[in-house]
């Protein structure tokens, strides 16, 4: 992600409401304590850094995933980046059950290059983008198309994780090129037991027995 941001990792920003305090440690994790007396207080974790969330080619926020568990998912928290004079929490809401928002501010976003992804990649994936760009110009891939290149660019750069679908993907293709491997097995398996069935014949000519289930 943005260099510029780094400078906040290793540093936690707490928020209270009500009860609860919530502390937010970018690039690492969302908790939550409850601040009661009762001997059962909640305290957790409410998500560990996963990934980035990407709109319009811009960082909006970062996704805190694989939280505590809660009925039959895991807690997740989304942290939306919002220009602030200092770097300070200043919301944060439940808008479903076990996933949370919060606003953090900072004065590191401020600037309107200061989330652009693309000054983030590296060259050879900012010249697929360039020319992901081309194609769309000269019209030779859709919109759709375009906006799955840079998706696959976003993941190569590990801003974003792979979904369950392009695991699928990866996964069949891997089958794929498992079944060539079977074809080429088999026409070698062919010629050995050719090969094999000339010794047999070579072996019964001078009379020796030969012990196998060739073709088995």
């Amino acid at each position: 992600g943005p260099a510029h941001l780094f400078r906040l990792a290793g540093k936690c920003f707490s928020f209270v409401e009500s009860t609860y305090k919530y502390e937010f440690c970018p690039f690492h994790n969302v908790t939550q304590h409850e601040q009661t007396f009762r001997w059962n207080a909640y305290s957790g974790i409410l998500g560990i850094w996963h990934e980035w969330e990407i709109d319009n080619n811009t960082f909006v926020g970062m996704w805190m995933r694989e939280g505590d568990s809660c009925e039959t998912k895991s807690r997740q928290t989304k942290v939306h980046l919002v220009c602030g004079k200092s770097n300070k929490l200043a919301y944060v809401s439940e808008p479903s059950t076990c996933v949370y928002s919060l606003t953090f501010e900072t004065p590191l976003v401020c600037h309107p290059h200061s989330l652009l992804v693309y000054p983030t990649l590296t060259e050879a994936l900012q010249r697929k983008w360039d020319e992901a760009e081309q194609l769309l110009y000269d019209e030779l891939i859709t919109d759709q198309g375009y906006k799955k290149i840079l998706k696959e660019i976003f993941e190569e750069a590990g801003l974003l994780k792979a979904t369950e679908e392009n695991e699928v993907e990866k996964q069949s293709k891997k089958i794929s090129l498992e079944f060539e491997t079977v074809e080429k097995c088999s026409k070698e398996y062919k010629q050995l037991s050719e090969e094999i069935e000339k010794l047999r014949v070579l072996l019964g000519q001078h009379g020796i027995a030969y012990k196998g289930n060739v073709g088995e």
